[in-house]
């Protein structure tokens, strides 16, 4: 037994929660560290049964928050997640809108002493929590773990953790961090904006560079639309990504409203920029510049009028991608875009050449479903579930376990 120590001043809670299914079995992981030290004084990591991802991830923060107030009970704490739903929330920056989640709030709110702090942190920098998220779903441990009596090892871990360990979590010590067969499942509900007065007329309407319309009264009602078609299964949801393009952006914060989220922008996620073509009809263009509308039509590196060829917008489209499959590994996001990036999206999921994107069509307001197993850009799978789907004019239900 070591000399009792000083009095733990600061500490970092990491938490994470998880769901195979989203809904499906969920578990949290928790731990609570010496911010001085890096010596881990407690871990918690549980299965909670049937759960959304947001609700296990809720259920970790405040499992953390309760082994920080039993071990370090007059710290500082500094909470360190990778969701951002839940970091942004409990920050007071996001609403909260869905009943799941108001209770388990203000449990959670009722647990952090005055000045806790959240900070949103990449995947891989919350790789204990998650460990011991997969560790309680894969049945290899349960319940609440405590190292306060027990000196740091080098690394600042607790030297002692295998001395608490069943013999099975011993025997499967090399499965830590196992994930399901192709890694963490992250979902993209792929949303095409609302009308403008360019989709009525089919008009070329680019990006950024472009007149960049807004959404006209049906453009608008159809976003509304879509997010009440979405609303029933809200809880699922990370956050929404938007293209900075207004009437992407438009469409996103009426989606976002109406779940209760936040709106987070990805540039990459703009629609493809048509230069001069910019506001013309298809038959404007033949006339205009019928030359350039044939080589654009059989080569994907044809730039259009001074704006961006296919090939350029699949490299910025996939770059994007990369990143939410990184950032947002294991979540489902809704993500409002317009047609090339979304067709590019779909296109890389079914490893199609990107001249099938001449094949698909895709309605305004529409809604497709794409996944993607693993976390590595480089090794990264995907599936397409659902595409142009208009669902919200039939009385269609979506079905996240579906996906």
């Amino acid at each position: 037994m070591n000399a009792a120590r000083d009095p733990v001043r600061r500490v970092v809670v990491e938490a994470d929660g998880g769901s195979r299914g989203n809904p499906g079995p969920a578990a949290y992981g928790a731990l609570v560290k010496d911010a001085d030290t890096g010596r881990v004084l407690a871990e918690d990591g549980t299965a909670i049964g049937i759960a959304s991802n947001n609700v296990a991830e809720y259920r970790g923060l405040i499992a953390g928050l309760t082994l920080a107030q039993e071990v370090a009970p007059d710290a500082d704490i500094e909470v360190r997640m990778d969701s951002r739903l839940v970091v942004e929330q409990m920050s007071g920056n996001w609403k909260i809108r869905h009943a799941d989640m108001k209770p388990l709030a203000l449990r959670a709110n009722a647990l952090a002493p005055f000045g806790t702090t959240y900070t949103w942190v990449r995947r891989e920098e919350n790789k204990h929590a998650d460990r011991l998220v997969n560790e309680a779903l894969d049945g290899l441990r349960s319940g609440v773990t405590l190292h306060t009596d027990h000196a740091p090892d080098e690394g600042g871990a607790d030297s002692a953790a295998e001395e608490v360990q069943s013999p099975q979590q011993q025997a499967e010590a090399g499965r830590r961090g196992w994930s399901p067969p192709g890694g963490p499942l992250t979902t993209l509900v792929l949303v095409r904006h609302g009308a403008t007065s360019y989709t009525a007329g089919k008009r070329f309407s680019g990006g950024l560079a472009s007149s960049n319309p807004g959404l006209t009264d049906e453009g608008r009602a159809q976003a509304r639309g879509v997010a009440d078609w979405l609303a029933p299964i809200g809880e699922a949801f990370e956050t929404v990504v938007s293209s900075p393009v207004r009437r992407a952006r438009e469409s996103a914060e009426i989606v976002a409203e109406r779940l209760g989220l936040g709106v987070v922008e990805e540039p990459a996620f703009a629609e493809m920029e048509f230069g001069a073509w910019d506001g013309l009809t298809i038959e404007e263009v033949g006339e205009q510049h019928p030359e350039e509308l044939e080589r654009w039509l059989d080569d994907l590196d044809m730039v259009p009028g001074g704006g961006e060829s296919f090939r350029e917008v699949e490299k910025r489209v996939l770059a994007g991608l990369a990143r939410l499959i990184e950032e947002y590994a294991g979540k489902t996001l809704v993500v409002v875009s317009h047609v090339t990036p979304i067709k590019v999206v779909v296109t890389h999921a079914v490893e199609a050449p990107l001249t099938a994107l001449f094949r698909m069509e895709l309605s305004t307001a529409s809604v497709s479903v794409v996944s993607f197993y693993g976390d590595d850009a480089e090794t990264v799978r995907g599936s397409l579930r659902l595409f142009n789907s208009q669902a919200p004019g039939t009385g269609q239900m979506l079905d996240p376990q579906h996906w």
